[in-house]
């Protein structure tokens, strides 16, 4: 079983920071327009085990299709570390963009294939 852990966050310029704690047990690579394009690996936790750092002012807005997550990007470099929405339970979430995270080995991970093209 992975290890619960806090890891940091952030854009490429720095300008958006963060911490998110999660185990890495599921990672999602997500077939959808944006995630297969901009070559996301997203881990998903509730907003308790997400704390800002800094930035938050400094991200830009995008939504399609359903408009139901909230893509943002630092308005500097235009990275999305972060996304936020809410989950099949109704529940807040944020999805980290785990080649964001500081000290993550991508190579010891397994991503689970989502079929977001045709949700």
């Amino acid at each position: 079983m992975a290890e619960m852990k806090t890891y940091a966050g952030a854009c490429h310029c720095g300008q958006v920071k963060y911490e998110a704690q999660t185990d890495l047990a599921q990672v999602v690579s997500c077939n959808c327009s944006i995630c297969h394009k901009r070559g996301l690996l997203l881990t998903f936790v509730p907003p308790e085990q997400f704390k800002p750092l800094a930035g938050v002012d400094n991200q830009k807005l995008y939504q399609f299709n359903k408009k139901v997550i909230d893509h943002l990007f630092c308005s500097n470099c235009g990275v999305e570390s972060y996304g936020t929405g809410m989950g099949p339970d109704g529940k807040r979430m944020f999805a980290i963009n785990v080649r964001c995270l500081d000290g993550v080995d991508l190579s010891t991970l397994t991503p689970m294939p989502y079929n977001g093209r045709d949700a």
